[in-house]
């Protein structure tokens, strides 16, 4: 065609690296403040003599909190986005949130040398966690729609980066124990870590301007209107596909992960000056939401009770699991047996949704299938949680929670991706992205659900 100029290529896959690493930096808030939950409690849960016996001075429940307060930000900022992104520029969004999630970083790892009373140190790392995943749910948001921009395989490396966040941030920890170094010398090098990290997060974004690839795609508005129908028929090609979508338990998530239709969302951003010269045809205006959610209701109830189901026993219970082996390999246990083993199993969930798509979208068995993950809270709350009041000890064995684990977060990311990635396709391809919004919705609704159900089934234990 006349006018249109050859797309350059990814040269070196510098783009491709860049959005991993940006993925990977998106979930980093939630991962290292979950993976170093036996620092904070250490810190916390301080002991005193009593009746010639040692009993914690003071339960923080540090767990369920700092889950609650990382999830609740990214269900009210998922309400807020449309608000914040009309009116706040992308790159003050994702740079500044980046510099603020830094700061914070910096500021937890200078907390490691400082000595302080446990109320305060708890009141100080509940706002930190808070202000980190706020900033982190701005950047999160905001990548997403720019990662959306780009061509399809791109929203799947960003996500990729976004899966490994928590394997990541679970090494780290075993690296900071396996070290000869003092817990508190281990500790400031864990949290240097995620300094490091985002710093190279920012310069991956900052780059990102000074690639052709980059430019051509995140620039496309700019183009000359020789080019305008290739790129609208490219683009509405675009809006058909599938999304593949993912999330850390994380993330997360992965997410994290939060998962929305990327490729729609970044269409709609990249062709906005040149919506009004395209006249819709008739019968061709966006269903209101109330009848996307008809279509969808489904799969927004399945996304939602696998993230409640998660997020009610990972890892305010699952995290105080002790292993039967006391010695060295106590040191290891919870990074290994629950974190490490939690964040590549769900990452493999997610994985093989690429391979095997089972049940179909139609099937009745779907949610059964998603309703029948509840049995992982009584079994999970089963195993050798301590300290516990009420229910026994039915699975004592290492191996056992591990299985347990492996199985519980295979089926998180498995039916979460099932759900995203089937929402988009039950409705019209121009309401896909209403769909995909309404998911990501849904999804931060279980994530808050989860949290706050995690207080009072922990105390159940």
């Amino acid at each position: 065609m006349k006018g249109l100029k050859e797309t350059p290529q990814d040269r070196g896959c510098l783009v491709g690296i860049s959005f991993f690493i940006l993925g990977l930096g998106t979930l980093l808030p939630w991962n290292f403040f979950m993976t170093a939950s036996l620092y904070f409690q250490g810190r916390l849960n301080t002991t005193e003599w009593s009746n010639r016996t040692v009993v914690v001075r003071k339960e923080y429940y540090f767990n369920n909190w700092m889950t609650l307060l990382s999830q609740l930000p990214l269900l009210l900022f998922t309400l807020l986005n449309s608000f914040l992104y009309q009116r706040i520029s992308g790159v003050i969004r994702i740079a500044g949130s980046l510099g603020f999630i830094l700061v914070l970083f910096i500021l937890t790892a200078v907390l490691v040398k400082v000595p302080m009373e446990e109320d305060r140190f708890f009141s100080v790392t509940m706002a930190t966690i808070w202000f980190i995943n706020s900033f982190g749910a701005v950047l999160q948001g905001s990548l997403f729609g720019l990662v959306g921009l780009l061509p399809q395989k791109y929203s799947a490396i960003f996500m990729s980066g976004q899966g490994l966040a928590g394997t990541f941030a679970a090494i780290a920890m075993l690296i900071a124990i396996g070290s000869d170094a003092d817990s508190e010398t281990a500790a400031l090098g864990y949290f240097i870590t995620p300094c490091v990290g985002t710093l190279v997060t920012l310069f991956s974004y900052l780059l990102l301007p000074r690639l052709e690839f980059a430019q051509y795609h995140l620039n496309g508005s700019k183009y000359e209107a020789g080019t305008t129908d290739e790129l609208l028929k490219e683009s509405s090609t675009v809006e058909n596909g599938k999304l593949n979508g993912h999330a850390n338990g994380s993330a997360g998530g992965s997410p994290a992960e939060v998962e929305v239709d990327p490729d729609n969302d970044g269409t709609k951003h990249a062709f906005l000056s040149l919506e009004p010269e395209e006249k819709p045809e008739k019968g061709q205006a966006k269903a209101s939401v109330i009848e996307v959610f008809k279509k969808i209701w489904v799969m927004a109830f399945c996304v939602t009770f696998v993230f409640t189901v998660t997020l009610s026993v990972f890892p305010a219970v699952t995290a105080d699991v002790r292993t039967s082996f006391p010695g060295k390999w106590e040191r290891f246990f919870i990074s290994v047996c629950c974190f490490l083993t939690f964040n590549l199993n769900d990452w493999f969930g997610r994985t093989i949704t690429t391979v095997i798509r089972w049940p179909c979208k139609e099937s009745r068995l779907f949610p059964a299938l998603v309703v029948s993950r509840v049995v992982f809270i009584p079994l999970l709350m089963l195993c050798n949680v301590q300290n516990r009041s009420y229910l026994p000890v039915l699975f004592s064995h290492d191996a056992a929670f591990a299985f347990i684990m492996a199985v519980f977060s295979v089926s998180s990311g498995y039916f979460v991706c099932l759900s995203m990635s089937y929402a988009p396709q039950l409705v019209e391809p121009k309401d896909a992205e209403t769909a995909g919004a309404l998911m990501t919705f849904f999804l931060a609704l279980g994530l808050s659900i989860g949290a706050s159900l995690s207080f009072p089934l922990r105390a159940l234990v």
